[in-house]
C-alpha cells in the first residue's frame, strides 16, 4: 500500500455513507467507535467485525482501521480506577477478534475528560461554522459536554501528569504482548487540546512532540505502536514547526500509522478550526515531507467546517450530517494536492 485517502471517522455507517465514499471516488473508509459494533459485552465480538467487514465488504468499500472502543469499555483504564483489569482483558479480547476478523489496526485515545472545547459554533471563513478553544474560558466548562465519548461522570479526584504516564504505561504493558501476538498495531491520538494544565481534573500529557515520542519509548519501540497522526492537535501546540517535528522522529521512524488531516488557525492557548490551507501549516508540504520519510499508510478528513446548508458536524453523528459540503469540499482539497504532488 502506499499513501493514499480514506473516508474517515465514521460514526454512523449506512448506504448513504458508502455511496458517497463512492461519489467522492473514494474506495476505503475509516469507522469511529461505529453503530454497527455496540460491544455489549465489554468488547467488540467476532460477530459483531465480522458483520461490519461483510457490510462494508458488500458495498463495495474495504476498512482502513477502527478507532476507539466505547467510552464504557475504556473509562476506568484511562482514569486508572478498580475495574480497569476487566476492562484491559476485554480490550485484549477486542484486539484477538479483531485479528480474527481481519482488522489490523485500532486507533485509541488517552484522555479521561476527552476533547475539549469553549465554543461549538465560532464563525469561520465565510461564516461557517467551526470549533474553538481558549484557555481563558475553561471556568465554563467543555463545550464537548453532551458528545457520547465526553465523560458524564466527573472526576472524583484530580488525576496528576505523574498518574496518567503511569496509567499509560500499564495499559501499554497489558495490552502490547496482545497486540504483537496478534498482529494488532496500535495507534495512539494526541491530547487535543495540547495544553499543560489539567481540563475537567485530568492532567494531559501527549502534548507535544517530544511526549509523543516518550509514549514511544512507554511502548518499548515496539512495532505494533505508533501514532494517529492529528495533524491539527499538533498543530494547535506548536504549528508547522511541531508538525514538521512529529514528520521527522515518530514519521522517519516509521511510527506513524495513520493521519486525521485537519488545521487551525492559532495555537494554545487560543485556537480555531478552520478549512485546510488556511491554517498554520502548507498542506501541500505536509504531504510532500510524509511521502519523503516514507509514510505507508492512509489519510482521512477529520474536523471539518460546518458550511452553509450543513448540519453540526461534531455533535451530529447521523449520516445526513456527516454527508456534508464541509467534508466533500476536504475530501477534495486533499484529493488536488495528491494529484499536484503526482501521488494520487
Amino acid at each position: 500500500m502506499t499513501l493514499r485517502l480514506s473516508l474517515g471517522h465514521i460514526d454512523v455507517y449506512d448506504d448513504r455513507v458508502a455511496t458517497f465514499a463512492h461519489q467522492l471516488g473514494l474506495g476505503g473508509v475509516q469507522l469511529h467507535t461505529p453503530n454497527l459494533l455496540p460491544g455489549e459485552d465489554g468488547y467488540w465480538s467476532i460477530a459483531e467485525l465480522k458483520g461490519l467487514r461483510e457490510r462494508c465488504e458488500a458495498d463495495g468499500l474495504a476498512i482502513d482501521g477502527l478507532e476507539n472502543v466505547p467510552l464504557a469499555h475504556f473509562w476506568k483504564v484511562q482514569r486508572g480506577l478498580p475495574g480497569r483489569d476487566e476492562q484491559i482483558d476485554n480490550y485484549c479480547a477486542t484486539i484477538r477478534n479483531m485479528a480474527a476478523t481481519g482488522f489490523d489496526l485500532l486507533g485509541y485515545n488517552f484522555l479521561p475528560s476527552f476533547v475539549w472545547r469553549t465554543d461549538m459554533a465560532a464563525a469561520g471563513r465565510g461564516g461557517a461554522k467551526v470549533t474553538s478553544f481558549d484557555l481563558a474560558d475553561i471556568a465554563a466548562g467543555n463545550a464537548l459536554a453532551g458528545y457520547r465519548l465526553t465523560p458524564a461522570e466527573p472526576l472524583t479526584e484530580p488525576i496528576t501528569a505523574e498518574q496518567m504516564w503511569a496509567n499509560h504505561a500499564y495499559f501499554l504493558d497489558a495490552v502490547l504482548p496482545v497486540a504483537e501476538e496478534y498482529g494488532v498495531r496500535l495507534a495512539l491520538h494526541p491530547d487535543d487540546p495540547p495544553v499543560d494544565v489539567p481540563l475537567g481534573g485530568a492532567a494531559r500529557i501527549f502534548t507535544s512532540p517530544e511526549a509523543l515520542v516518550a509514549a514511544r519509548t512507554q511502548a518499548h519501540d515496539s512495532p505494533n505502536w505508533g501514532l494517529n497522526f492529528c495533524i491539527g492537535t499538533i498543530s494547535e501546540r506548536g504549528g508547522a514547526a511541531a508538525v514538521d517535528e512529529v514528520i521527522d522522529t515518530l514519521g522517519a521512524a516509521g511510527a506513524i500509522f495513520y493521519v486525521h488531516f485537519r488545521d487551525v488557525q492559532g495555537t494554545v492557548p487560543s485556537f480555531r478550526e478552520c478549512f485546510l490551507g488556511e491554517g498554520n501549516f502548507d498542506p501541500a508540504h505536509v504531504i510532500r515531507k510524509l511521502h519523503a520519510v516514507g509514510f505507508d499508510g492512509f489519510i482521512i478528513d477529520d474536523d471539518v467546517p460546518a458550511m452553509i446548508g450543513d448540519a453540526d458536524t461534531w455533535m451530529d453523528i447521523s449520516p445526513e450530517a456527516y454527508c456534508s459540503r464541509g467534508r466533500a469540499h476536504a475530501i477534495g482539497y486533499l484529493q488536488g494536492v495528491l494529484g499536484g504532488l503526482g501521488l494520487a
